[in-house]
C-alpha cells in the first residue's frame, strides 16, 4: 500500500534521506522512529508528493508518486506536524473547502465531511472555530483533513507533538482505530507512542534505516539477556548477595522496596531460563517470595543501542 523504494533526498551537497526502504501494508500501523533530523519528515514528505526524491521510488496503492502524482495523491491523507489550519474557519467549513479542493461536490462533499469528522472525533465541535479549540482538537482536525475523501493511506507527522498525556492517549487510540483498514506510517520520536500503536517500528538514524521490525522482537534482538525482578521478605543485602549467587546470574540491582520486602532487578546469562533457582535460593533462606516477574526489554533500550553501534 505504501511502499519507499531506495529513497534518497539530498539538498544541495547534504543527503536528508538516503536509500530508505520500506513497506506499510493496509490494516498496519508502522512507526516511523528517529531523533529530530533523523530525516521523517522528508520521507514522508516525499511519499505525500510534497517534493520528488533524488533518487529512488515512491508508490502509493499501486501509483507512482512521480510518473502519476495526481493519482497518488488522492489516495493518500497527509497530517503534518503542523498543519496549516484557518482559525476564523469553523471544522465543517474547512473540512468542505479541502473537499472541494478534492473534486467532491454536492452530496460527495457532505459525505466525505460527515465521515471524516466521525472518524477524527470531532462530532462535537464540527460547528466551531478552529482557532477556539484545544490543541488536542486542532491535532485531530489535522487528522480529519488528512482523512477526506477516505484514503486508503495515512501519513501523520508527529500527531502527539504538543499535546497533555489525557490528549495523546486519545490520539493514539484514534490512530489504532484508523490503521484497521487503512496503510498508517506514523513518525515519532516518542517511544513508548510508537510502542504503543505500532505493528512494526522502522528506526531512523542519520537518513537510515537501521532496523524494521515489531517492537518487541526489536527488543529481544537488541538485548539477548534477559531480567526478572524477584521481591521477597527479606533484607535487601542478604537478597541481593544470594541471587548473586545463583549460577547463570550475571549482575543484581537492588531497587526500592516497601517496609520488610526487598525488590532486586536480576540479569541473566543469555539463552538460560534460571527462575526455578532463584526461587530455590529464596526460599531456602526461609523467606518469602512474593514475586518473580520477567521484565520486558523496552523499545526505548533497543533504540539506544542501535544508535550506540552506528555513533562514531
Amino acid at each position: 500500500m505504501i511502499v519507499a523504494e531506495q529513497l534518497s533526498k539530498r539538498f544541495g551537497p547534504r543527503a536528508a534521506v538516503e536509500e530508505v526502504s520500506l513497506q506499510v501494508a493496509r490494516g498496519e500501523v508502522v512507526g516511523f522512529l528517529g531523533p529530530n533530523g533523523a530525516g521523517k519528515t522528508t520521507t514522508l514528505r516525499i511519499l505525500a508528493g510534497v517534493f520528488p526524491p533524488t533518487a529512488g521510488r515512491a508508490i502509493v496503492d499501486g501509483c507512482d508518486v512521480v510518473r502519476d502524482p495526481l493519482a497518488a495523491r488522492r489516495r493518500v491523507g497527509y497530517a503534518p506536524e503542523r498543519p496549516a489550519l484557518y482559525g476564523e474557519m469553523t471544522v465543517e467549513g474547512l473540512l468542505a473547502f479541502v473537499a472541494a479542493m478534492r473534486d467532491l461536490v454536492g452530496a460527495r462533499q457532505r459525505a466525505a465531511v460527515g465521515l471524516a469528522v466521525e472518524r477524527a472525533g470531532l462530532t462535537t465541535v464540527r460547528a466551531r472555530r478552529i482557532g477556539a479549540l484545544s490543541r488536542g482538537f486542532r491535532q485531530r482536525v489535522g487528522i480529519a483533513v488528512a482523512l477526506v475523501g477516505d484514503p486508503p493511506a495515512l501519513l501523520l507527522d508527529e500527531p502527539t507533538a504538543g499535546l497533555d498525556p489525557a490528549q495523546s492517549a486519545e490520539t493514539r487510540r484514534l490512530i489504532r482505530a484508523l490503521g484497521s483498514e487503512r496503510a498508517v506510517l506514523v513518525s515519532s520520536h516518542a517511544l513508548a507512542e510508537v510502542e504503543t500503536i505500532s505493528d512494526r517500528v522502522v528506526i531512523l538514524y542519520r537518513g537510515r534505516v537501521l532496523a524494521a521490525e515489531p517492537p518487541a522482537s526489536l527488543a529481544r534482538r537488541l538485548r539477548p539477556a534477559s531480567r526478572v525482578d524477584v521481591e521477597a521478605t527479606a533484607p535487601a543485602d542478604a537478597l541481593a548477595a544470594t541471587l548473586a549467587a545463583v549460577p547463570g546470574v550475571r549482575s543484581v540491582e537492588r531497587l526500592p522496596g516497601a517496609d520488610g520486602q526487598a525488590r532486586c532487578r536480576v540479569e541473566l546469562e543469555p539463552a538460560r531460563d534460571v527462575r526455578p533457582a532463584l526461587a530455590a535460593s529464596v526460599l531456602a533462606r526461609g523467606w518469602g517470595l512474593l514475586a518473580l516477574t520477567p521484565v520486558e526489554t523496552s523499545l526505548e533500550e533497543a533504540f539506544l543501542t542501535l544508535v550506540g553501534r552506528e555513533a562514531p
